[in-house]
């Protein structure tokens, strides 16, 4: 399975990163990408300045990818993370997951996203367009309830 996993500052062209993760994979029937932007909230919001631990953030969306691999028979799973300032209308995210089958594409994909909205190491300030400081951004209620959905009954022993 291919499972690539990025954080960068620079803007991304999904398209382009997307057509060598599934280069000769004939075998997949689904690709499902998800882009994120950085709404500018009505006007009120400038940029997004998005900040995370070097090595530990990779490794914790890295872990997450593998849990998603065990979940569904995923083929090839990209996941790529912005970081710095992003202004209004920049991609922020690009998660990509590919099967044999849809179903198994679109929920890796969701899992992936619930995930890297609610509990992935980074931390958002929100700059507004008045010149108000940067706001912490948390995650919103309505996506704590779509991430816990995914939440599994842990067998006896298991952490």
């Amino acid at each position: 399975m291919r499972k690539i996993v990025r954080l960068q500052k620079a803007a991304f062209d999904a398209a382009a990163e997307v057509a060598p993760l599934v280069a000769g994979l004939s075998d997949i029937g689904a690709l499902v990408t998800f882009t994120g932007l950085c709404r500018d909230e009505a006007g009120s919001l400038v940029a997004l300045e998005i900040e995370h631990y070097p090595g530990m953030a990779e490794a914790e969306i890295a872990r997450v990818v593998e849990e998603a691999s065990r979940r569904w028979p995923l083929e090839a799973v990209l996941v790529i993370h912005r970081h710095g300032e992003i202004r209004a209308g920049e991609p922020i995210v690009l998660v990509a997951t590919a099967a044999k089958h849809r179903a198994a594409a679109f929920a890796g994909a969701e899992f992936l996203m619930d995930y890297l909205k609610t509990a992935a190491p980074f931390w958002k300030k929100a700059r507004r367009s008045d010149g108000r400081g940067g706001d912490w951004v948390a995650a919103r209620e309505e996506d704590e309830a779509a991430a816990r959905r995914w939440e599994r009954p842990r067998a006896r022993g298991e952490s």
